[in-house]
């Protein structure tokens, strides 16, 4: 994996996340744009957020291009600005990752994550280090823009059936566990009409309450509010409110894959075509698919990749099994705000979530990791040996094989010396004897 890795570069933050990479990598986007153009600069809530913002506005009014400094925004929000008002954007953040780390990820001219081939230019001139610098009297010119978040929500409400969520009074309950959402969540809930219920809904860059990860163990008061109050559904975003996951109206948390599908499914019942998703994605995609007589394409891991391919053969739906919801009708990028009005949407249509959840299939899954020193000639051997067999193989992103009840996905770390194995299948069982069978042919092969 690159400097970038699947999205961004991420570490702890003031050790190699620390103002000179900040600077530098600045410096190298406003290099890779010939110093001319305007980008879009912002931040999550974390404490390290200023510091490293101000390191990235200095390092691209050092190479000649205009800044806007839109301030405390998720990575959707300033992703829908760029689109409209800038010609690149950059964002730090760490999205899910731990409270000490931070990070960088770069925004393309329509508001998209950064090809994979511009990340790659931009990182030859970042260690080159052959950085443009402006004369003194054309360093770019600082502006600030405090409506951002603002223009972003309109966007959101613009793409749903807002009246219909409007009439229906919906009580929601939000956890923005101190993350960016926090300044758009519960104001978007309130400009649909709801009875809005926060927790963790002020901005703390120490996420006092949980991690940015908003995992089923981490989400017990968001259960426990969500059924003593009666609330139609409770939501919790990570800490660039890029992605979400959901507790329906019984106070059951909703797996993200079948978050995924049962969306998927209700996009695909008023709008027949392509979706798209990572090959790591549950079968309940093919499934949903096949059902609407649609073609689904797998894609590698990374919504970058779902994007793109969505954006190339013009796909109706997209997103990972991780929450993270693509809406081509808004904007082509992760947007946990957007799936939040159009679970709200749905609910409107007199469909409960989880009546939904319920009407997508049944899948187990099962993971492991194998630690290894030499990922690529470890994963060349995989490849090998599996290739040589009489089986249906994917080779779209690591190795993928297909059973007819069931498969396995080994993947490469992008940022440890380990091997992940995943599997899935229609019972418990057989999910695990998959992950076994992958497990063996890792460790046959380091």
């Amino acid at each position: 994996m690159g400097f970038f890795g699947t999205n961004g570069v991420r570490g702890i933050a003031n050790e190699y996340i620390n103002p000179q990479l900040a600077i530098d990598v600045a410096r190298s986007l406003g290099t890779y744009m010939n110093s001319k153009g305007i980008v879009a600069i912002g931040r999550d809530t974390r404490a390290s957020g200023e510091m490293l913002k101000s390191a990235a506005i200095a390092g691209a009014l050092s190479a000649g291009l205009t800044v806007i400094d839109v301030g405390i925004v998720p990575t959707p929000s300033i992703q829908y600005y760029v689109k409209d008002h800038a010609d690149a954007g950059i964002v730090i953040t760490a999205s899910h990752n731990p409270r000490e780390d931070n990070g960088i990820k770069l925004i393309a001219a329509d508001g998209s994550e950064f090809s994979r081939e511009g990340e790659k230019e931009v990182e030859k001139i970042y260690y080159s280090k052959e950085f443009a610098a402006a004369p003194w009297d054309k360093t770019g010119d600082l502006r600030r823009e405090q409506n951002a978040n603002e223009y972003y929500l309109n966007g959101v409400i613009n793409s749903v059936d807002a009246e219909s969520i409007r009439s229906k009074r919906f009580k929601v309950v939000a956890d923005t566990g101190c993350g960016a959402g926090s300044v758009t969540l519960p104001f978007l809930l309130q400009k649909l009409g709801c009875e809005v219920i926060t927790i963790n809904a002020q901005v703390d860059g120490t996420f006092p309450w949980r991690n940015p990860e908003p995992t089923p163990d981490v989400l017990t008061e968001l259960v426990d509010i969500v059924k003593m109050t009666g609330a139609d559904m409770g939501i919790a975003q990570d800490g660039d409110a890029d992605r979400a996951v959901f507790i329906d109206e019984n106070g059951d948390f909703i797996g993200e894959e079948v978050v995924l599908s049962m969306m998927a499914k209700y996009v695909l019942s008023r709008k027949k075509g392509p979706i798209v998703t990572p090959v790591s994605s549950s079968s309940r995609m093919k499934d949903v698919a096949e059902e609407a007589g649609v073609e689904l394409e797998w894609t590698a891991v990374g919504s970058i990749n779902v994007a793109r391919k969505m954006m190339e053969i013009g796909a109706v739906f997209g997103g990972e099994g991780n929450g993270g919801l693509i809406f081509p009708e808004h904007q082509y990028c992760r947007d946990g705000a957007m799936a939040c009005a159009k679970f709200l949407e749905i609910i409107a249509s007199g469909q409960k979530l989880s009546e939904m959840a319920a009407s997508v299939p049944l899948y187990y899954n099962s993971k492991a990791k194998v630690r290894c020193e030499n990922l690529e000639e470890t994963m060349e051997k995989v490849k090998a040996d599996v290739l040589s067999k009489d089986i249906e193989v994917d080779t779209t992103d690591g190795v993928k094989i297909w059973y007819d009840n069931g498969w396995v996905l080994i993947r490469p770390s992008g940022t440890e010396p380990i091997i992940r194995i995943f599997a899935e299948s229609k019972t418990e069982e057989r999910a695990k004897e998959l992950m076994n069978d992958g497990v063996k042919l890792v460790e046959n092969c380091c």
